[in-house]
């Protein structure tokens, strides 16, 4: 059984020596007390409910997977994971970020963001069901009526309710203009809504009492595409003016979909037969609140494969330290046993450092953004909120697309790690692969984050936010262009930065000729630039462990060693997608249809 341990140190070396973030917080009415001890005591408590309630249910909900009743309509989840999600509402975790107002504990996202990154690395589908849960409290914290906020938001603040989110149809995914769900007005002001959607993540389970569904769907009248959407809440109870739970709604479960991984999570096929719901904001302005959940689970998204890096390097590491095959080509290095541990092994360890700088970097980037989002909902300087908010919207989908890209590289590289054992169930690392593959489609498949960042949010302004972000990282590289000790990393940093730069430029001259060249470069463009992302993560990351190479603690001269190979052995992948770019949309497009 595959084992974890917390990367507490990496955290509080991220929290508090990378991002400063006790002193953002500061800045912050809403987070001005919040100290280092505070976030370091929360951290381990949650790292401990991570490792030793629900990771140990992780292999087993995999195997056993979720269960419908077809005459009831229920699911069951895997054993254990009931019981577990009643010590996880017991503890108060589901309060964390939560709004005072509704019973929540107020802390920073940057705080739950630590925290999320523990649980999905202990068990990714057993999280699923919690997670989704705040990203439906966020769309009703930020669009419900508020009646809808006296009902639902305390009850999914204590998680005594969970939520979800109903988009995808059979005949629709990411183009939710064609979905087809219709809502009826009634004359007490509620819909009697009617469809199906597939897809639908912890949809129906036995872990809460209640199950709140935001679901999308059209008024009669609504204008065709996506904008005439709109957005309402669907209990799987109906919920009584008291906040009691009222009679069965009509929305069920009419099948489980089988899959490749996250198999302890219930994927449900949900029918909609005149269930009764309210509407969350306003009449066809349903995607604007429901991308508030959207963004949330995107950022989620990229969470969960950061979990699972972390997860599959720790354990490709261990097996590589204690299993023996072969001598090192240079001569023996464990003379005393038949063969060499495999860790001395140049390739094994280049599989295993870029587990491990792709977890660190992506550990790096989620921290930085979580607190970009905390000041643009908290901060009082209106220029900072939107300077904030920009920054968020940007880095969104380089989060969900190149971290969960590089997750799956990174679990593929520690299965391997293990040889056939590997591939083995009870080791557990194919399940980590199996599960890390979903993360690169839902939510919006990776190319449409990397559409919507070259197209929305890079070329719609003509880069402004791109160059916000980019200044940035010029200035960083002015301050350190004079230290020698840095040159190996400030170098490269400057040159991806000017490169990306120029590619954008290129691409974007391109498009105003043919806007399809846009999709031709789109995926690449995006890890180019999640590699500068990274670039700058690592550069920040290598001048503090410079600073403390010499301190007796290992970790630094980790760090340091983990930061040259990111930027020798990962960041020159960068040359042949700037190539492929370039190469533009002419060889994609000349064949006929009628030759595929």
């Amino acid at each position: 059984m595959p084992q974890y341990n917390p990367p507490l140190r990496d955290m509080q070396f991220v929290l508090h020596e990378l991002l400063h973030v006790a002193d953002e917080l500061k800045m912050l009415p809403a987070h001005a007390e919040v100290d280092e001890d505070t976030i370091n005591a929360v951290l381990e408590e949650g790292g401990k409910f991570a490792a030793e309630v629900i990771a140990p249910l992780n292999l087993s909900g995999d195997a056993e997977g979720c269960v419908l009743d077809k005459t009831t309509h229920e699911v069951k989840a895997p054993k254990g994971f009931k019981e577990a999600y009643a010590q996880y509402v017991e503890g108060g975790w589901p309060a964390l970020s939560c709004d005072p107002e509704f019973g929540g504990q107020g802390l920073p996202v940057v705080v739950n963001n630590a925290f999320y990154e523990m649980l999905n690395s202990a068990n990714q589908a057993w999280t699923m069901y919690p997670g989704l849960s705040h990203g439906a409290y966020e769309a009703l914290h930020a669009h419900g009526t508020p009646e809808q906020k006296r009902l639902y938001l305390p009850k999914l603040t204590s998680g005594v309710w969970t939520g979800t989110m109903c988009l995808t149809e059979p005949h629709c995914g990411t183009d939710l203009g064609l979905l087809r769900s219709k809502a009826e007005p009634q004359a007490d002001g509620t819909y009697k809504i009617t469809g199906q959607k597939i897809f639908i993540s912890a949809g129906e389970h036995d872990l809460a009492e209640n199950i709140v569904h935001l679901v999308l769907a059209r008024l009669p009248d609504a204008p065709a595409g996506s904008k005439g959407i709109s957005l309402f809440v669907v209990p799987k109870f109906n919920v009584n003016a008291d906040g009691s739970l009222g009679e069965r709604n009509a929305i069920y479960c009419g099948g489980l979909e089988h899959k490749m991984g996250i198999h302890g999570n219930a994927t449900a096929q949900m029918v909609l037969d005149g269930a009764v719901g309210t509407m969350v904001g306003q009449p066809n302005k349903g995607l604007q609140a429901m991308f508030v959940m959207m963004n949330a689970a995107r950022l989620g998204v990229g969470n969960q494969s950061l979990g699972l890096t972390e997860v599959a390097y720790q354990n490709a590491v261990a097996y590589a330290k204690d299993r023996i095959q072969m001598r090192a080509l240079s001569g023996p290095k464990a003379p005393d046993k038949a063969a060499d541990p495999i860790i001395v092994h140049p390739d094994v360890r280049k599989m295993l450092l870029t587990a491990r700088a792709y977890a660190e970097g992506g550990r790096a980037l989620t921290g930085y953004v979580a607190l970009q989002l905390d000041k643009a909902l908290s901060s009082d300087d209106a220029d900072e909120r939107k300077a904030c908010e920009d920054e968020v919207a940007l880095l969104t989908p380089i989060i969900k697309a190149f971290i969960t890209d590089n997750g799956w590289i990174a679990t593929s590289h520690c299965m391997q790690v293990f040889g056939g054992h590997g591939f083995i169930h009870e080791w557990g690392m194919e399940q980590f692969v199996r599960d890390s593959r979903i993360n690169m489609i839902y939510e919006g498949t990776n190319t449409i984050q990397a559409l919507d960042l070259l197209g929305r949010k890079i070329l719609a302004n003509n880069g402004a936010v791109l160059k916000k972000f980019g200044k940035k990282i010029a200035e960083f590289v002015e301050e350190e262009g004079t230290n020698e000790a840095m040159q190996e990393f400030i170098n490269p940093l400057a040159d991806i930065g000017d490169k990306v730069t120029k590619l954008t430029t290129e691409i974007g001259m391109k498009a105003f000729q043919n806007p399809d060249e846009v999709g031709a470069a789109a995926v690449d463009y995006l890890r180019v630039v999640g590699h500068l992302t990274f670039a700058y993560m690592w550069a920040r990351m290598a001048r503090l462990a410079l600073d403390k190479k010499d301190s007796g603690d290992p970790f630094y001269t980790a760090k340091l060693s983990t930061a040259r190979f990111y930027f020798a052995k990962l960041l020159p992948e960068t040359a042949g997608l700037i190539r492929t770019c370039r190469a533009g949309l002419s060889s994609l497009m000349e064949m006929d249809e009628a030759l595929f």
